[in-house]
């Protein structure tokens, strides 16, 4: 049986049913089950299918560890008639829902508005698309890659003009969903907030495309391009807008980023690095002079970089209180000391992994810091439970549902 919320977090007391697969929606409930809500995930017969998903160990997805964590699992087929009356009784006690079904699909299934808020008035119903609810191209098909590109990050993500015949690089892992997710959690604790506030009864709607959120992650692209009729570009490691900032190379072919982008810390690098010269210099005084020969002061840095070890180098530009890292893997992030001592390198108990790491909790509350309760679950293994509790079934109603094959 799956651990109940007792107190875990800001959240403990609301309920969130989940009907959704791969990233974005699981992705938004991941972070308010975190951070103490109760999550029930509808999954169908055959599982969610990032269940299969990433590095696996005993024939099973690692990453499911986490992507489930505090989520309890429902396997019923919402395309039928019983699954679909039971799922509608285990809403009418949620406070909300999360999906990431095409537009319309929740309604096809039979959870239109109306019917939601006849359910459970109040209702705070959080939709993930990928080009929203409404407008000429809702109904195109969509991930989280789709949205990176209309929204403007797969350009940026891209070499710069004229350094490479190679595809535009993807992030490394599946920003656009994670970002709308993030959207998503937001706009669906501003409802709650406002149904407490407000009193209201009607439905409370939340609707967030994945490539609307990757746009509002773009800083001046539209504003320089409305004004000025610039087109935001590629700058690879650098910082278009400051320098000097990029990663440089080190003498045993690492990477060791710096950003020394305001006149005291580039006056500090220069001195580090013995460049008085560019320092002194009139036209490297103003971040804009600096960016205007961002290839000047790279080429000087990485010659200095190029020196050194990369251990050596990171551990001279931190002694000067130069902002800089080496560029971590897996690796180093887990043996990183700030890491370990903000609870941000977790061991999990997994009753089918054993012991698995996991990310910690993000946002960090330090008097209500939330809880990892438990690691994902196994499918449909809270089936019975969630339909005894929420919608008052009997056994022999839950085992003719499973004869039927609706739930498993």
């Amino acid at each position: 049986m799956t651990p109940k919320p007792n107190s875990f977090g800001p959240l403990s007391g609301i309920r969130i049913l989940e009907i959704g697969h791969y990233i974005a929606a699981p992705f938004c409930t991941r972070i308010l089950g975190d951070l103490g809500a109760e999550i029930i995930k509808i999954e169908p017969p055959a599982g969610d299918p990032a269940r299969d998903w990433g590095a696996k160990q005993n024939d099973r997805s690692l990453w499911w560890s986490v992507h489930a964590r505090n989520k309890r699992s429902v396997a019923i087929d919402i395309k039928s008639p019983e699954g679909l009356e039971a799922v509608q009784k285990v809403i009418a006690s949620c406070d909300a829902l999360v999906e990431n079904l095409r537009p319309g699909a929740l309604a096809r299934l039979g959870l239109s508005y109306e019917v939601l808020e006849t359910l459970r008035p109040g209702l705070v119903v959080a939709h993930i698309s990928g080009y929203g609810q409404n407008g000429p191209e809702r109904d195109r098909a969509a991930f989280g890659v789709i949205g990176e590109a209309i929204g403007g990050l797969r350009y940026l993500t891209d070499h710069p003009q004229g350094t490479s015949d190679l595809p535009p690089v993807r992030v490394g892992v599946s920003l656009g969903d994670s970002v709308a997710g993030l959207y998503a959690a937001i706009g669906v604790l501003a409802q709650l907030l406002g149904r407490a506030e407000n009193k209201s009864s009607s439905c409370h709607v939340v609707d967030v495309a994945l490539t609307e959120s990757v746009l509002s992650l773009m800083e001046d692209m539209l504003p320089a391009y409305g004004a000025l009729g610039q087109i935001k570009k590629p700058t690879g490691a650098r910082i278009s807008t400051a320098a000097p900032t990029s990663a440089y190379p080190t003498r045993d072919g690492r990477w060791l980023l710096i950003a020394a982008n305001s006149d005291l810390l580039f006056g500090r690098l220069m001195a580090l690095i013995g460049r008085d010269d560019f320092a002194s210099d009139p036209e490297l005084s103003t971040n804009s002079g600096r960016v205007a020969q961002a290839d000047r002061l790279d080429s000087a840095i990485a010659e200095w970089t190029r020196q050194h070890d990369a251990d050596d180098a990171a551990r001279i530009v931190a002694e000067a209180d130069i902002p800089s890292t080496l560029i971590y893997t897996a690796a180093e992030i887990v043996a990183d000391p700030q890491f370990q001592a903000r609870g941000m390198i977790r061991k999990v108990t997994d009753a089918e992994q054993g012991t698995v790491l996991h990310p910690g909790i993000v946002p960090h509350l330090p008097d209500c810091p939330g809880a990892i309760r438990f690691a994902g679950q196994n499918l449909g293994q809270d089936t019975d439970d969630v339909l005894r509790e929420f919608a008052h079934m009997t056994a022999q109603e839950i085992g003719r549902l499973r004869s039927e094959k609706v739930i498993t």
